[in-house]
């Protein structure tokens, strides 16, 4: 039923927006293109696909752009709420600080190492866990010109982790901004937020800086029972903190500068991640006390374009990232009282790491091969966690019945325990690579792109990872594409080396995770302010990495999994004149665990979206949007009922924005409080009710441009 009423409700949706196509398409035609492109932006071109720029349409990829200007006209302030537009992705949670995780068509995983995010063409992936970073927290937009996404696999030009998708996030330049810019924001859970940026000329240089500083102390949503609450029933005790609330807050700065003169550019940023709560807790039961920080800092160059003849242009990268996660208030692991009073003030722990990272890579393309572009590339990286470091007032029990238990150290109290005694020691990676690609036009109105990288890596050797993609222009209006690729991720030095955990062993064997995917798309400009798009899509993973029982109690990491999956995305975009924006899509995706032959779980089969941008004739913009989200099944080993499904509205009204002068937001999200929940993973016994996501919450922001 679910299903039906989620394709009625797809189904009407298009067919409204092509009966307002009929009734004002012709009646009142686009007249001001450049009016249009300050709110909107220009979207009809990318570079992320095959490292060139070129017409989205033609791209061969299924790929989205969002603009600034898009991201102004949706009220969006964290990069959280802009991926949630993109048809095919669901931006879900973790338990463990709410840390998000960009979840395209259906892979999903507890730390979405399979979803590459770039800055600028940097890999943002830390070593330890593969992802993000245990201490996100957030991603803030003022200074973001565009961002850039690939759904489907990406490692044919970008290696390790564009396994799902790849997201790339262009942080502005002087061009870009072109002045100077003040804002603050205020908005619920006591949110403060202030920023300055400018854009202009240094000498030769154009220079682009941004400063931002943030506080907030999150949303208060209650989690019923938690991870202490089942132990409670062992051990006959009533130690959990549950009911009680997640803890959300955070304090965050945020700092790029940017120099560049012609295509040579030099970016330095820095990411202070301070107080982050953490969630649900570290292992599913509540803490109010523990907070971590982060810092990120990065320094990167590139010089592209460089012309070495007529026809080779030269491009040159490098790249230095620095961070480190630390908890200078240790996780409460659990809460006092736990394991019937063996712990009276709690169990604590702080396990931080430091890493470091060296990108160097070259590229060349070459023109002089008539209807041929090639590109050729090589790169080295040395991916280096250079320091761990555990505190802690317990250790684990290695055998016997409780196997895996904590047990208090003497007088319970915190202590730095030895490098080779803790949960992971140092660990360095080094990769070189090289790929080929040509972008062939083999006749009028068809190109075929084909391309393949080798990554060879120190620590479990070589992967070889091909595209190959048709783009077929089939008349004026209409463009499809076939396309297929093969991507890898690999497994995380947490995966690959964690150590002194009875439960769940590391393995220094490990391969990496692979993925071949097949796409088809169809592009119809139905008219010239109509956009109709249908994407479809099958995959197959192999040697998933999975924590599997090796006797005693004891898991290890292996390549032990297998998935299919398969569905398709529709987009359907109309400008029904130049004041009023109409835009929808609908995506479907199954995907089935091989091993159990039920669905994967935890990822919606279906999502619906919807958004009007209309300005008023008073010069007011507003719009609204609605996301639904539906049929999100429990995997095998997870006895619970289904996932609730829900839908979000949310509300924009701003003034038009102006070159110079002030421009006010306000932006309610989740204007109906719908009670919004992502899973808890199996089985389901640590957090049984899911994790309660954010009420209803306003922000009104002003800026001022000079």
């Amino acid at each position: 039923m679910q299903r039906v009423t989620c394709t009625r409700w797809a189904t009407g949706t298009i067919a409204a927006l092509l009966l307002l196509q009929n009734a004002w398409g012709q009646a009142t035609p686009i007249s001001d293109e450049d009016e249009l492109a300050s709110i909107y932006g220009d979207k009809s071109t990318i570079s992320l696909v095959t490292g060139n720029r070129q017409p989205l349409r033609r791209a061969p990829a299924v790929a989205t752009v969002i603009t600034a200007q898009d991201i102004a006209a949706m009220g969006a302030t964290d990069l959280d709420e802009v991926l949630e537009t993109v048809p095919g992705i669901h931006v879900g949670r973790n338990n463990q600080g709410y840390n998000p995780l960009y979840v395209i068509r259906g892979i999903y995983s507890e730390f979405n190492g399979q979803t590459l995010v770039l800055q600028n063409g940097v890999p943002m992936t830390t070593m330890f866990i593969g992802n993000r970073g245990l201490l996100w927290a957030g991603l803030p937009l003022a200074n973001i010109a565009r961002v850039e996404i690939i759904r489907g696999p990406g490692s044919a030009l970008y290696g390790a982790d564009a396994y799902a998708g790849v997201i790339n996030i262009v942080t502005k330049s002087a061009a870009d901004i072109q002045g100077s810019e003040v804002g603050l924001r205020v908005g619920s859970f006591s949110s403060r937020e202030a920023w300055a940026q400018h854009g202009g000329k240094l000498g030769a240089f154009d220079i682009a800086g941004y400063l931002r500083v943030e506080r907030t102390d999150g949303f208060k949503r209650t989690i019923d029972a938690d991870a202490q609450t089942q132990l409670d029933g062992l051990f006959g005790t009533s130690a959990s903190l549950a009911p009680g609330s997640v803890n959300t807050g955070r304090e965050a700065v945020d700092a790029n500068i940017e120099l560049s003169m012609g295509s040579a550019k030099l970016r330095a940023g820095y990411k202070l991640r301070d107080k982050v709560g953490t969630g649900a807790g570290a292992a599913s039961a509540l803490d109010p006390v523990g907070q971590g920080r982060s810092v990120r800092s990065n320094l990167d160059f590139s010089w592209n374009d460089i012309e070495l003849t007529a026809d080779w242009k030269l491009g040159l990268t490098g790249s230095l990232f620095h961070y480190s996660n630390e908890f200078p208030s240790p996780l409460q692991i659990f809460p006092p009282g736990a394991f019937g009073g063996a712990f009276p003030n709690g169990a604590f722990g702080a396990p931080n790491t430091w890493e470091k990272q060296l990108r160097l890579a070259v590229s060349a393309t070459y023109g002089g091969w008539n209807n041929h572009r090639l590109r050729l590339g090589f790169g080295a990286d040395d991916l280096n966690m250079y320091r761990t470091q555990e505190f802690k007032n317990f250790t684990l029990i290695p055998s016997g019945p409780l196997t895996g238990l904590p047990t208090p150290t003497p007088g319970a109290q915190i202590n730095e325990f030895p490098v080779a005694d803790s949960f992971s020691t140092p660990h360095r990676r080094k990769v070189i690579y090289g790929y080929l690609q040509d972008e062939w036009s083999f006749a009028r109105d068809w190109t075929l792109t084909g391309g393949v990288r080798h990554d060879r890596y120190s620590d479990f050797g070589g992967t070889t990872n091909p595209r190959l993609a048709v783009v077929w222009d089939a008349g004026v209006n209409i463009t499809s594409k076939l396309l297929f690729g093969r991507a890898f991720r690999a497994p995380s030095f947490s995966e690959q080396y964690s150590i002194n955990n009875p439960v769940l062993r590391g393995n220094p064997n490990l391969k990496p995770e692979v993925i071949s995917t097949t796409e088809a798309v169809l592009s119809w400009q139905a008219t010239r302010d109509s956009q109709i798009q249908l994407s479809l899509f099958k995959y197959e993973m192999k040697d998933i990495i999975r924590a599997t029982d090796v006797g005693g109690g004891t898991q290890q990491y292996a390549n032990a999994g297998r998935q299919t999956g398969q569905g398709f995305e529709l987009e359907v975009t109309q400008e029904i004149n130049r004041n009023l924006r109409v835009s929808a899509h609908y995506a479907y995706q199954r995907s089935t665990d091989k091993t159990s032959g039920q669905d994967a779980g935890y990822a919606p089969n279906h999502q619906l979206f919807g958004r009007i941008d209309w300005t008023a004739p008073q010069g007011w913009i507003i719009s609204t949007q609605f996301k639904h989200v539906a049929d999100r099944a429990r995997p095998a080993g997870d006895a619970r009922q289904q996932i609730a499904d829900y839908t979000t509205v949310d509300l924009l009204l701003r003034t038009r924005p102006r070159p110079m002068g002030w421009t006010f937001s306000l932006v309610a999200r989740n204007l109906f409080n719908a009670d919004v929940r992502e899973p808890s993973l199996a089985p389901g016994t640590s957090i049984p009710g899911d994790l309660p996501m954010a009420p209803r919450s306003l922000n009104l922001s002003a800026s001022y441009r000079f």
